[in-house]
């Protein structure tokens, strides 16, 4: 299973070995999307991390414990192509280059696998073609939600 999270890290935590100590003590491989982090500064840092679920639930209780902040991505990016008019306005404000405009034919492109769900295109765009798509909780086969 794979989630995407961001981890705030507050100035004394920067330091810390996080991405080790996530493979080494809970089994979890943590690609690293988007890193912003200075020594004696707070930071940010955007991370795919993919393993066991249950895994992953006690790597992110662990990250919490050493006083990260946690947010988790609620959902994806999805683009309606019916309204898109491939304006291209949407792609420079994009942080990761997930929203690109290829020059020939003019059309934008998206990579959701480079999506970094930081929604700063979402407003961007004059024609409401960007929406955010929130993650729906799985139903059991007895009809009550997970």
């Amino acid at each position: 299973m794979k989630r995407r999270v961001t981890l705030h890290f507050p100035r004394e935590s920067v330091h810390q070995p996080i991405t080790y100590r996530l493979a080494v003590d809970f089994d979890i491989a943590a690609k690293i999307l988007r890193a912003q982090i200075a020594p004696n500064q707070s930071g940010t840092m955007v991370v795919e991390l993919s393993g066991d679920i249950d895994d992953l639930s006690a790597a992110e209780q662990w990250l919490e414990s050493q006083g990260l902040g946690l947010n988790r991505a609620p959902g994806e990016i999805q683009i309606d192509r019916e309204r898109c008019v491939d304006c291209g306005i949407c792609s420079s404000l994009c942080p990761s280059g997930a929203l690109r405009l290829e020059s020939a034919p003019w059309q934008l492109r998206f990579n959701a696998q480079r999506c970094l769900v930081c929604e700063q295109c979402i407003p961007s765009c004059p024609f409401e073609a960007i929406a955010l798509v929130l993650d729906q909780p799985v139903a059991d086969p007895l009809g009550a939600s997970a």
